[in-house]
């Protein structure tokens, strides 16, 4: 009898040592849950995300706006071709910056020849020789512009611009050459200085980046206009609507 419970005892061992194991499929099961919750991170943008715009490496001017039908991407010169993301936003910096100054420019011409109440209107002729005889007629007056012009352009250049020392130990850590030391700060959209005394700038991206297209577009031709109006009064030494017979 002895012999027969030791018997049916190592048998009964055995089996429960072939049977599964409940623990065992509890913890399989709960890994795999826990395999199921676990979310992939979407990877993340390598450029900050400004008025909408998120620079593309790969995109013609990184994404920038400004192309309208029809000449689309046009850059015939190839002067943004292969650049990197920095350089382009300092080329669209440059860009935004001088078309702004040319369309106070042409309007400067057409108005400040033909109505100058200022310094008792003294100031007369072409627009050309304006700035000189302020100088000349008004030498406070023409002190006071050019340090309103310094602090201006200081303040563009510490909104956007990095320190002259890390920029130029960025541009040597990455071989950038032709840059003149000048870096543009990663979180600073091109030309938006934080100046917009009206409210006119839209929140919504869709219609920030129509309108800088119009902004970019209207400054494109006051550049061409501005320098036409320059030349024509250095070559025949009359005012804008002088010469066209007005």
């Amino acid at each position: 009898m002895k012999i027969s419970a030791l018997i049916i005892s190592a048998l009964a061992t055995s089996a429960a040592a072939f049977a599964p194991s409940r623990v065992v499929q509890t913890t399989r099961l709960n890994m795999a849950d826990a395999d199921a919750d676990v979310e992939e991170e979407p990877a993340k943008p390598a450029w900050p995300t400004i008025n909408g715009w998120t620079a593309d490496p790969d995109a013609f001017c990184a994404g920038l706006p400004g192309a309208l039908s029809p000449l689309g991407d046009f850059d015939p010169a190839g002067f943004t071709k292969d650049l990197s993301v920095q350089e382009i936003k300092r080329y669209r910096e440059a860009e935004v910056t001088h078309g702004r100054v040319s369309m106070l420019a042409v309007l400067g011409y057409l108005v400040g020849e033909n109505f100058h109440p200022l310094f008792n209107g003294s100031i007369t002729g072409p627009a050309n020789t304006h700035l000189a005889q302020v100088q000349e007629t008004a030498p406070f007056f023409f002190a006071f512009l050019v340090a309103a012009i310094a602090v201006s352009e200081t303040t563009r250049a510490s909104t956007g611009w990095v320190e002259p020392e890390e920029a130029l130990a960025y541009n040597a850590q990455n071989e950038v050459k032709g840059a003149f030391g000048a870096l543009l700060r990663d979180n600073y959209y091109p030309g938006d200085i934080g100046f917009d005394p009206l409210g006119l700038k839209p929140n919504d991206p869709a219609e920030f980046a129509t309108m800088q297209t119009k902004e970019l577009q209207n400054g494109r031709l006051a550049m061409i206009a501005a320098m036409g109006f320059i030349v024509q009064e250095q070559v025949s030494g009359e005012t804008i609507l002088g010469t066209l017979g007005f």
